[in-house]
């Protein structure tokens, strides 16, 4: 194979490079120096086909360092490949800010950052140091685990709902909360979940709250 032809034979490889992004693959960052230049005159023959086969080898490792895989989006029943907690889970966050990452490293860009402590948050996926979370509007990303806590807390999601003293609809009010507040998450039967926040305490209905699962169990 002549010089040409060989230039035609590594075009063709570097083209066939392709970055797919699927479900469970994380793209990492391209290696440095993906185009280098053949050399035009002087080498022989023997030093072309050299120069030719560490390119060859080059391009190979290039490849195979572009992606790495990872964890797909839980399904119910399943049992984190670092924790083996059960997926998906729900957790909090523990400080008043934290970065969610298109990846799980540093490297990745940040794509949304969460800021109010306590927030509950759904574990979706794990790699590593990581955690994949989302928020009750599907939103998140990539969260290295020092960030997260184990406290369960739930998010009020209906305007002023009552809290009972008893997890009946014709016990007494003992106080309400509003839209968004962020509230302890305490005992749930199959239909009402114990709830504190405030000073106050009391039973609110599960569809009241998200943070809980409906058909969690919780002493």
């Amino acid at each position: 194979m002549n010089r040409r032809a060989c230039g035609r034979h590594l075009a063709a490889m570097a083209a066939a490079v392709v970055m797919v992004v699927t479900t469970g693959i994380v793209a990492l960052p391209a290696l440095a120096g993906q185009i280098v230049a053949a050399p035009q005159d002087g080498p022989t023959a023997m030093q072309d086909a050299s120069w030719y086969q560490a390119q060859l080898q080059l391009r190979s490792r290039s490849a195979n360092a572009r992606v790495i895989r990872v964890q797909s989006q839980a399904e119910p029943g399943m049992r984190g490949p670092v924790t083996n907690l059960p997926l998906p889970r729900y957790v909090s966050l523990k400080g008043n800010e934290g970065n969610a990452r298109r990846g799980p490293s540093l490297s990745h860009r940040i794509d949304w950052v969460f800021r109010h402590a306590g927030m509950p948050l759904r574990v979706v996926a794990e790699f590593g140091h990581w955690r994949r979370v989302e928020d009750k509007d599907g939103a998140g990303g990539w969260v290295h685990y020092a960030l997260l806590s184990g406290v369960r807390t739930a998010l009020v999601t209906q305007d002023m709902v009552q809290l009972r003293n008893r997890p009946d609809p014709d016990a007494d009010v003992v106080a309400k909360a509003e839209t968004g507040a962020i509230v302890r998450l305490g005992e749930c039967n199959p239909g009402w979940c114990r709830i504190s926040g405030g000073g106050q305490r009391g039973w609110v209905p599960k569809q009241a709250i998200w943070g809980v699962d409906p058909q969690e169990i919780r002493d």
